[in-house]
C-alpha cells in the first residue's frame, strides 16, 4: 500500500508498527501534517469531537480506511459522504469494553447504594446511616448486547444478580443464553430493575428510550446509560427522575456537555459523570495494539478487522 498514514500517536510511541509506511502524526489540535489528498489510511484524533474528526474527510481523495479510536462511529458519519465510494470504515471494538463495563458496575452499585448521598453529607459532616438497595438479586437488562455488553455481563456475575436480560438489534443465542430482540423490549421492561444502556447511535436508537420506554420500568427502577446521550429522550427522563419514579446515571447526556443551568444537573436520584467510560488508564495499550495490528494487516494487503462499512 502506498500514502501516508495519519496517526493520533508518534509513531515511535506505537510498538509493533509494521516498517515501510509513511507516518504522519495528527492529534487535531494542529495544522494538517501533510496533504489529506496523499492520506491512505486515517486514524481520527480520540475524543476530539465531530468537528475535528471531519475537518480532513473532504480532502482524502485518495484515503483508503477511516479508523475509529472508539466502538460507536457517529461523529465521523458526517464526513462520509464526501469519501470515494470503496472507502473502509472500522472501529475500534474491544478498545473499551473493559474501562466503559467498569465504569457501568461503578454507576449502578453507586447510584443503587446512595453514594453521591455520602460524598454531599462528608462534605457537611452528616452521618447518613440508613437501608439501601443491593446490586445482589436483581434483575439487570443491557440493551446493546454486543463486546461492551458482554463485558458489563462478566462484570455482573460476581455481585450474585438474579437474572441479566440481554438485547440486541436482532435475536441470538450465546453460550450464556438467549440475546433478545430490540422487539421484544416492551415485554422485557417491566422485569427490570436495572437497565443498562451500551447500545451506539444508530437511526434505529435514538430515541430508543423515551416515554413508553420508561412508563414500562418498575418503580425504583435504575437506568445506566454509558452508550450515547441521543438514546435517551432527556424530556422524557426528566419527567421521570423529576417525580421519583425512577433513578438515572449517566456517563452520557443530550446535550452534551451538558450546560451548567441544565435541570438534569439537579434532578433527583441522578447521577452524572463527564463522558469518561473510554479515558481510563485502559485506552492507550488497547488502542495501541489495535492500531499496530490493522496497520499490518493494511501493509499486508489482509481485510483489516472491525469493518462498520464500506463507503458506497
Amino acid at each position: 500500500m502506498t500514502g501516508d498514514v495519519w496517526l493520533p500517536f508518534p509513531a515511535d510511541e506505537v510498538p509493533g508498527l509494521p516498517e515501510g509506511l509513511n507516518y504522519r502524526f495528527w492529534d487535531g489540535d494542529s495544522e494538517f501534517p501533510a496533504d489529506p489528498a496523499e492520506c491512505a489510511f486515517y486514524v481520527v484524533p480520540y475524543a476530539k469531537g465531530a468537528e475535528v474528526s471531519v475537518r480532513p474527510l473532504p480532502r482524502m481523495s485518495a484515503v483508503h480506511t477511516v479508523q475509529t479510536l472508539t466502538a460507536g462511529v457517529d461523529h465521523v458519519q458526517g464526513g462520509l459522504k464526501y469519501l470515494r465510494p470503496g472507502v473502509q470504515l472500522c472501529n475500534a471494538r474491544g478498545v473499551h469494553d473493559a474501562s466503559t463495563a467498569e465504569l457501568a458496575l461503578t454507576l449502578t452499585l453507586a447510584s443503587l447504594r446512595g453514594i453521591p448521598d455520602f460524598v454531599r453529607g462528608q462534605e457537611r459532616g452528616a452521618w447518613l446511616s440508613g437501608f439501601r438497595p443491593a446490586l445482589a438479586d436483581k434483575t439487570v437488562l443491557i440493551l446493546g448486547y454486543g463486546a461492551i455488553g458482554s463485558a458489563v455481563e462478566d462484570r455482573l456475575v460476581p455481585f450474585e444478580v438474579a437474572r441479566v436480560v440481554r438485547v440486541a438489534r436482532s435475536a441470538r443465542t450465546t453460550e450464556r443464553g438467549p440475546v433478545h430482540a430490540l422487539a421484544d423490549l416492551p415485554g422485557l421492561l417491566p422485569e427490570a430493575d436495572v437497565v443498562i444502556v451500551v447500545t451506539p447511535l444508530t437511526e434505529d436508537t435514538r430515541g430508543l428510550v423515551g416515554a413508553d420506554f420508561l412508563a414500562r420500568l418498575k418503580d425504583g427502577a435504575l437506568l445506566v446509560n454509558v452508550g450515547r446521550g441521543p438514546v435517551v429522550d432527556t424530556k422524557a427522563l426528566l419527567a421521570e427522575v423529576e417525580n421519583g419514579r425512577i433513578l438515572a446515571a449517566l456517563d452520557v447526556t443530550d446535550p452534551e456537555p451538558l450546560p451548567r443551568d441544565h435541570p438534569l444537573w439537579q434532578a433527583p436520584g441522578v447521577l452524572i459523570s463527564p463522558h469518561v467510560g473510554g479515558p481510563t488508564s485502559a485506552f492507550l495499550p488497547r488502542a495501541k495494539r489495535l492500531l499496530a495490528a490493522q496497520l499490518t494487516r493494511f501493509a499486508e494487503g489482509k481485510p483489516l478487522d472491525n469493518l462498520v462499512l464500506t463507503v458506497g
